[in-house]
């Protein structure tokens, strides 16, 4: 599947609908920008499976599922990846949850300025942006991950000091292409 992204669904159950709301865009968002995604539930996906993949999406749920924080031991594929991970709201707090931070409390609905304060691959240089948000939940910030947007307290996107890992707390699928792009434009690297 060299190539390809891996479309990671995090609902509570394959084929939910809440696919069609939180994973379906991303896929659409790729598609547009003529970058090939297979899409696969979490439960189906080990570190054989994702490494056959160039990069990866660990996509958003709905407000109230939260059912992956249960079997965070589903992933612990990520924590020796060296190719390109992107979480998206749940997707980072279960990036997060892996190298050893924890999910909080963190509700959030609607349109929210976000202060890009670091130069990254995935967000481009310190200013503000809109992002949509629909969460109930957030993310600390682990150890060897440095803040890109937000504040200590309340991350908004993080990176790995030294693998191209990131996380987002609002979702790109909605309002903001760009980052999906971006991270489809990424160079591998290890």
């Amino acid at each position: 599947m060299t190539g390809d992204i891996l479309l990671v669904d995090l609902c509570y159950e394959p084929d939910s609908l809440s696919k069609y709301e939180f994973v379906l865009p991303v896929a659409g968002a790729l598609k547009r920008h003529k970058s090939p995604s297979r899409i696969m539930h979490y439960t189906e996906v080990c570190e054989k499976v994702a490494n056959g993949f160039d990069k990866v999406i660990l996509c958003g749920t709905a407000l109230k599922d939260n059912a992956y924080s249960g079997h965070l031991d589903s992933f612990s594929w990520i924590f020796d990846r060296k190719k390109p991970l992107l979480g998206i709201c749940a997707g980072m707090q279960v990036i997060s949850s892996v190298f050893g931070g924890y999910i909080v409390s963190q509700p959030a609905i609607g349109l929210e300025t976000i202060e890009i304060i670091r130069d990254s691959p995935l967000l481009g240089s310190p200013r503000r942006i809109e992002g949509y948000h629909l969460h109930n939940f957030g993310a600390s910030l682990p150890d060897d991950f440095q803040l890109l947007a937000g504040c200590p307290e309340a991350p908004s996107a993080f990176e790995h000091k030294h693998r191209p890992i990131f996380g987002i707390i609002f979702h790109p699928e909605v309002r903001n292409h760009w980052i999906l792009e971006r991270f489809a434009d990424l160079q591998l690297w290890c």
